[in-house]
Protein backbone atom coordinates (compact mmCIF):
# COMPACT_ATOMS: atom_id res chain seq x y z
CA UNK A 1 0.00 0.00 0.00
CA UNK A 2 1.08 3.61 -0.49
CA UNK A 3 2.18 5.40 2.68
CA UNK A 4 4.12 8.36 4.08
CA UNK A 5 6.71 7.28 6.62
CA UNK A 6 9.82 8.21 8.58
CA UNK A 7 13.14 6.61 7.65
CA UNK A 8 15.54 8.72 9.77
CA UNK A 9 15.67 11.62 12.23
CA UNK A 10 17.19 15.09 11.90
CA UNK A 11 16.37 17.86 14.42
CA UNK A 12 17.47 20.59 11.98
CA UNK A 13 16.17 19.13 8.71
CA UNK A 14 13.21 16.90 9.63
CA UNK A 15 11.99 16.50 6.06
CA UNK A 16 15.21 14.71 5.11
CA UNK A 17 13.83 11.60 6.81
CA UNK A 18 10.41 11.75 5.13
CA UNK A 19 9.69 9.03 2.58
CA UNK A 20 6.72 8.30 0.31
CA UNK A 21 6.21 4.89 -1.22
CA UNK A 22 5.06 1.31 -0.72
CA UNK A 23 4.78 -0.24 2.73
CA UNK A 24 3.37 -3.61 3.82
CA UNK A 25 -0.36 -3.83 4.50
CA UNK A 26 -1.13 -3.39 8.22
CA UNK A 27 -1.06 -6.47 10.41
CA UNK A 28 -3.52 -6.91 13.26
CA UNK A 29 -1.58 -7.33 16.53
CA UNK A 30 -4.59 -8.80 18.37
CA UNK A 31 -8.07 -10.16 17.67
CA UNK A 32 -9.71 -6.99 19.00
CA UNK A 33 -8.13 -4.87 16.22
CA UNK A 34 -9.50 -4.12 12.77
CA UNK A 35 -8.50 -2.28 9.61
CA UNK A 36 -9.80 1.10 8.42
CA UNK A 37 -9.57 2.23 4.82
CA UNK A 38 -8.41 5.84 5.11
CA UNK A 39 -10.30 8.55 3.22
CA UNK A 40 -8.61 11.58 4.79
CA UNK A 41 -5.89 12.20 7.38
CA UNK A 42 -4.70 15.37 9.11
CA UNK A 43 -1.14 16.58 9.63
CA UNK A 44 -0.07 17.49 13.17
CA UNK A 45 3.07 18.94 14.74
CA UNK A 46 3.49 15.51 16.30
CA UNK A 47 4.47 14.24 12.84
CA UNK A 48 7.23 16.84 12.52
CA UNK A 49 8.45 16.07 16.05
CA UNK A 50 8.72 12.41 15.09
CA UNK A 51 10.94 13.34 12.14
CA UNK A 52 13.08 15.35 14.56
CA UNK A 53 13.59 12.24 16.69
CA UNK A 54 11.08 12.87 19.48
CA UNK A 55 9.09 9.87 20.67
CA UNK A 56 10.72 7.15 18.57
CA UNK A 57 14.06 5.35 18.56
CA UNK A 58 16.01 4.52 15.42
CA UNK A 59 15.37 0.80 15.79
CA UNK A 60 11.62 1.49 15.39
CA UNK A 61 12.09 2.88 11.88
CA UNK A 62 10.64 2.91 9.32
CA UNK A 63 7.35 4.06 10.81
CA UNK A 64 4.21 5.21 9.00
CA UNK A 65 3.34 8.70 10.27
CA UNK A 66 -0.05 10.23 11.10
CA UNK A 67 -2.38 10.27 14.14
CA UNK A 68 -5.69 11.44 12.65
CA UNK A 69 -7.96 9.74 10.17
CA UNK A 70 -11.50 9.36 8.96
CA UNK A 71 -12.40 6.36 6.85
CA UNK A 72 -14.43 3.19 6.38
CA UNK A 73 -14.10 0.22 8.73
CA UNK A 74 -14.16 -3.45 7.77
CA UNK A 75 -17.96 -3.55 8.17
CA UNK A 76 -18.52 -0.59 5.84
CA UNK A 77 -19.20 2.04 8.52
CA UNK A 78 -17.94 5.61 8.22
CA UNK A 79 -15.75 6.24 11.27
CA UNK A 80 -13.34 8.54 13.06
CA UNK A 81 -10.17 6.96 14.40
CA UNK A 82 -9.36 7.78 18.03
CA UNK A 83 -5.58 7.73 18.07
CA UNK A 84 -4.90 7.16 21.80
CA UNK A 85 -4.05 3.46 22.13
CA UNK A 86 -4.47 2.30 25.73
CA UNK A 87 -3.65 -1.08 27.22
CA UNK A 88 -6.44 -3.63 26.53
CA UNK A 89 -7.00 -4.02 30.28
CA UNK A 90 -7.24 -0.27 30.93
CA UNK A 91 -10.60 1.12 32.04
CA UNK A 92 -11.56 4.79 32.19
CA UNK A 93 -9.75 7.83 30.78
CA UNK A 94 -7.35 6.52 28.13
CA UNK A 95 -5.05 9.53 28.47
CA UNK A 96 -4.21 8.51 32.06
CA UNK A 97 -2.98 5.03 31.11
CA UNK A 98 0.81 5.03 31.74
CA UNK A 99 1.17 2.44 28.95
CA UNK A 100 -0.75 4.48 26.36
CA UNK A 101 0.67 5.51 23.02
CA UNK A 102 -0.51 7.33 19.91
CA UNK A 103 -0.85 5.92 16.46
CA UNK A 104 2.53 6.37 14.71
CA UNK A 105 4.40 5.88 18.00
CA UNK A 106 4.19 2.19 18.89
CA UNK A 107 2.11 1.31 15.84
CA UNK A 108 2.03 2.51 12.24
CA UNK A 109 -0.05 5.62 11.68
CA UNK A 110 -2.74 6.95 9.39
CA UNK A 111 -0.79 8.39 6.43
CA UNK A 112 -1.50 5.27 4.40
CA UNK A 113 -4.22 3.62 2.39
CA UNK A 114 -5.13 1.46 5.40
CA UNK A 115 -4.45 1.57 9.13
CA UNK A 116 -4.87 -1.04 11.89
CA UNK A 117 -6.58 0.14 15.09
CA UNK A 118 -8.39 -1.36 18.09
CA UNK A 119 -12.11 -1.74 17.35
CA UNK A 120 -12.96 0.23 20.48
CA UNK A 121 -11.09 3.23 19.03
CA UNK A 122 -13.66 3.74 16.27
CA UNK A 123 -16.25 6.50 16.65
CA UNK A 124 -19.12 7.01 14.17
CA UNK A 125 -18.56 9.88 11.74
CA UNK A 126 -21.47 12.34 11.54
CA UNK A 127 -22.91 12.29 8.02
CA UNK A 128 -22.89 16.10 7.94
CA UNK A 129 -19.08 16.23 8.18
CA UNK A 130 -16.97 15.74 5.06
CA UNK A 131 -14.07 13.30 5.17
CA UNK A 132 -11.66 16.23 5.31
CA UNK A 133 -13.52 17.91 8.18
CA UNK A 134 -13.85 14.68 10.12
CA UNK A 135 -10.12 13.96 9.83
CA UNK A 136 -9.37 17.17 11.78
CA UNK A 137 -11.10 16.01 14.94
CA UNK A 138 -9.13 13.21 16.67
CA UNK A 139 -6.04 15.22 17.69
CA UNK A 140 -6.16 19.03 17.38
CA UNK A 141 -9.90 19.53 17.75
CA UNK A 142 -10.26 16.90 20.46
CA UNK A 143 -7.38 18.50 22.36
CA UNK A 144 -9.07 21.91 22.12
CA UNK A 145 -12.49 20.55 23.15
CA UNK A 146 -11.11 18.95 26.30
CA UNK A 147 -9.02 22.01 27.18
CA UNK A 148 -12.03 24.31 27.09
CA UNK A 149 -14.91 22.30 28.45
CA UNK A 150 -13.20 19.50 30.39
CA UNK A 151 -9.98 20.70 31.97
CA UNK A 152 -10.86 24.40 31.71
CA UNK A 153 -14.36 23.93 33.14
CA UNK A 154 -15.57 26.91 31.13
CA UNK A 155 -19.22 27.80 30.79
CA UNK A 156 -21.17 30.20 28.53
CA UNK A 157 -20.37 33.80 29.40
CA UNK A 158 -16.84 33.05 30.64
CA UNK A 159 -13.80 34.63 29.00
CA UNK A 160 -10.75 32.87 27.55
CA UNK A 161 -7.39 33.81 26.07
CA UNK A 162 -5.94 31.65 23.28
CA UNK A 163 -2.20 32.11 22.88
CA UNK A 164 -0.58 31.78 19.46
CA UNK A 165 -3.46 31.96 16.99
CA UNK A 166 -2.80 30.07 13.78
CA UNK A 167 -2.07 26.44 14.53
CA UNK A 168 -4.59 23.63 14.41
CA UNK A 169 -5.25 23.54 18.15
CA UNK A 170 -5.41 27.34 18.45
CA UNK A 171 -7.90 27.76 15.60
CA UNK A 172 -10.01 24.96 17.05
CA UNK A 173 -9.94 26.67 20.45
CA UNK A 174 -11.14 29.95 19.00
CA UNK A 175 -13.97 28.42 16.98
CA UNK A 176 -15.16 26.02 19.69
CA UNK A 177 -14.99 28.71 22.38
CA UNK A 178 -17.08 31.13 20.32
CA UNK A 179 -19.63 28.42 19.51
CA UNK A 180 -19.76 27.54 23.23
CA UNK A 181 -20.74 31.08 24.20
CA UNK A 182 -17.38 32.27 25.53
CA UNK A 183 -15.75 35.68 25.14
CA UNK A 184 -12.60 34.95 23.16
CA UNK A 185 -9.29 36.80 23.04
CA UNK A 186 -6.37 35.66 20.89
CA UNK A 187 -2.74 36.63 20.43
CA UNK A 188 -0.31 36.47 17.54
CA UNK A 189 2.81 38.37 16.55
CA UNK A 190 1.53 38.33 12.96
CA UNK A 191 -1.11 40.90 11.92
CA UNK A 192 -2.52 38.61 9.22
CA UNK A 193 -3.09 35.84 11.74
CA UNK A 194 -4.69 38.29 14.17
CA UNK A 195 -7.09 39.39 11.42
CA UNK A 196 -7.92 35.78 10.62
CA UNK A 197 -8.47 35.02 14.31
CA UNK A 198 -11.12 37.75 14.32
CA UNK A 199 -12.69 36.30 11.18
CA UNK A 200 -13.17 32.86 12.78
CA UNK A 201 -14.69 34.09 16.04
CA UNK A 202 -12.28 35.91 18.34
CA UNK A 203 -13.80 39.01 19.90
CA UNK A 204 -10.37 40.66 20.02
CA UNK A 205 -6.89 39.76 18.79
CA UNK A 206 -3.76 41.46 20.09
CA UNK A 207 0.00 41.25 19.72
CA UNK A 208 1.91 38.82 21.90
CA UNK A 209 2.30 40.26 25.39
CA UNK A 210 -0.25 43.05 24.95
CA UNK A 211 -2.60 43.94 27.80
CA UNK A 212 -6.13 42.58 27.43
CA UNK A 213 -9.27 44.68 28.05
CA UNK A 214 -9.75 42.66 31.25
CA UNK A 215 -8.36 39.56 32.91
CA UNK A 216 -9.84 36.29 31.75
CA UNK A 217 -11.31 33.23 33.43
CA UNK A 218 -8.94 30.87 31.63
CA UNK A 219 -5.92 30.84 29.33
CA UNK A 220 -5.33 28.12 26.75
CA UNK A 221 -1.55 27.75 26.57
CA UNK A 222 0.11 25.87 23.71
CA UNK A 223 3.23 28.02 23.24
CA UNK A 224 4.97 27.67 26.58
CA UNK A 225 8.15 29.60 27.34
CA UNK A 226 7.52 32.63 25.11
CA UNK A 227 4.01 33.37 26.42
CA UNK A 228 3.95 31.88 29.93
CA UNK A 229 4.40 35.10 31.90
CA UNK A 230 1.78 36.91 29.81
CA UNK A 231 -0.64 34.02 30.30
CA UNK A 232 -0.34 34.16 34.09
CA UNK A 233 -0.63 37.95 34.17
CA UNK A 234 -3.77 37.76 32.00
CA UNK A 235 -5.63 35.47 34.43
CA UNK A 236 -8.12 36.74 36.98
CA UNK A 237 -7.64 35.67 40.62
CA UNK A 238 -8.70 32.03 40.86
CA UNK A 239 -8.44 31.58 37.11
CA UNK A 240 -7.18 28.50 35.26
CA UNK A 241 -4.30 28.06 32.86
CA UNK A 242 -4.69 24.94 30.71
CA UNK A 243 -1.41 23.73 29.21
CA UNK A 244 -1.26 21.27 26.32
CA UNK A 245 2.11 22.07 24.77
CA UNK A 246 5.27 24.14 24.84
CA UNK A 247 6.28 24.72 21.23
CA UNK A 248 8.60 27.62 22.16
CA UNK A 249 10.31 25.77 25.02
CA UNK A 250 9.56 24.71 28.57
CA UNK A 251 11.76 27.04 30.66
CA UNK A 252 10.16 30.48 31.01
CA UNK A 253 12.44 33.19 32.37
CA UNK A 254 9.82 33.99 35.03
CA UNK A 255 7.53 31.22 36.24
CA UNK A 256 5.35 33.78 38.08
CA UNK A 257 5.17 31.49 41.11
CA UNK A 258 4.28 34.25 43.60
CA UNK A 259 1.42 35.45 41.43
CA UNK A 260 0.16 31.89 40.98
CA UNK A 261 -0.05 31.04 44.68
CA UNK A 262 -1.04 34.52 45.90
CA UNK A 263 -3.97 34.73 43.47
CA UNK A 264 -4.97 31.06 43.92
CA UNK A 265 -4.57 30.23 40.23
CA UNK A 266 -4.95 26.71 38.89
CA UNK A 267 -2.45 25.17 36.44
CA UNK A 268 -4.03 22.27 34.59
CA UNK A 269 -2.27 19.94 32.17
CA UNK A 270 -4.22 18.51 29.25
CA UNK A 271 -3.43 16.03 26.52
CA UNK A 272 -5.67 14.75 23.74
CA UNK A 273 -9.02 13.38 24.97
CA UNK A 274 -11.06 10.22 25.45
CA UNK A 275 -13.15 8.25 22.97
CA UNK A 276 -16.28 9.52 24.70
CA UNK A 277 -15.07 13.12 24.36
CA UNK A 278 -14.38 12.53 20.66
CA UNK A 279 -17.98 11.40 20.27
CA UNK A 280 -19.18 14.48 22.20
CA UNK A 281 -17.09 16.73 19.96
CA UNK A 282 -18.51 15.16 16.81
CA UNK A 283 -22.04 15.72 18.14
CA UNK A 284 -21.18 19.32 19.12
CA UNK A 285 -20.11 20.10 15.55
CA UNK A 286 -23.12 18.29 14.13
CA UNK A 287 -25.52 20.35 16.25
CA UNK A 288 -23.82 23.76 16.07
CA UNK A 289 -22.78 23.67 12.43
CA UNK A 290 -19.20 24.62 13.35
CA UNK A 291 -16.70 23.13 10.91
CA UNK A 292 -12.93 22.75 11.27
CA UNK A 293 -10.80 25.35 9.56
CA UNK A 294 -8.77 23.70 6.80
CA UNK A 295 -5.69 25.49 5.47
CA UNK A 296 -5.16 23.19 2.46
CA UNK A 297 -6.10 19.78 1.11
CA UNK A 298 -3.45 17.73 -0.68
CA UNK A 299 -3.41 14.20 -2.12
CA UNK A 300 -1.27 11.93 0.02
CA UNK A 301 1.39 11.68 -2.67
CA UNK A 302 1.99 15.44 -2.22
CA UNK A 303 2.37 15.17 1.55
CA UNK A 304 5.89 16.62 1.46
CA UNK A 305 4.42 20.00 0.48
CA UNK A 306 2.19 19.98 3.55
CA UNK A 307 5.04 19.04 5.88
CA UNK A 308 7.18 21.83 4.40
CA UNK A 309 4.45 24.44 4.89
CA UNK A 310 3.99 23.41 8.53
CA UNK A 311 7.74 23.47 9.15
CA UNK A 312 7.85 27.04 7.79
CA UNK A 313 4.92 28.12 9.98
CA UNK A 314 2.81 29.00 6.96
CA UNK A 315 -0.45 27.25 7.85
CA UNK A 316 -3.60 28.63 9.47
CA UNK A 317 -5.82 25.71 10.34
CA UNK A 318 -5.32 22.08 9.37
CA UNK A 319 -3.42 20.46 6.51
CA UNK A 320 -5.36 17.48 5.17
CA UNK A 321 -4.17 14.58 3.04
CA UNK A 322 -6.73 12.68 0.98
CA UNK A 323 -6.72 9.25 -0.61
Amino acid sequence: MFAVYATSFDPDDPLSGLALGDRPDPALPRDDWTTVTVRAAALNHHDLWTLRGIGLSRDELPRVLGCDAAGVDADGHDVLVHSVISDPSWLGDETLDPKRSLLSERYDGTFAERVAVPRRNLVPKPAALSWEEAACLPTAWLTAYRMLFGQGRLRPGDSVLVQGAGGGVATALIMLARAGGLRVFATSRDQTKRDRALSIGAHAAVENGARLPHRVDAVMETVGEATWSHSIKSLRPGGTLVLCGATSGERPSNAELRRIFYLSMRIQGSTMGTRDELGELASFLDVTGVRPLIDRVLPLDQARDGFAAMARGEVFGKVIFTL
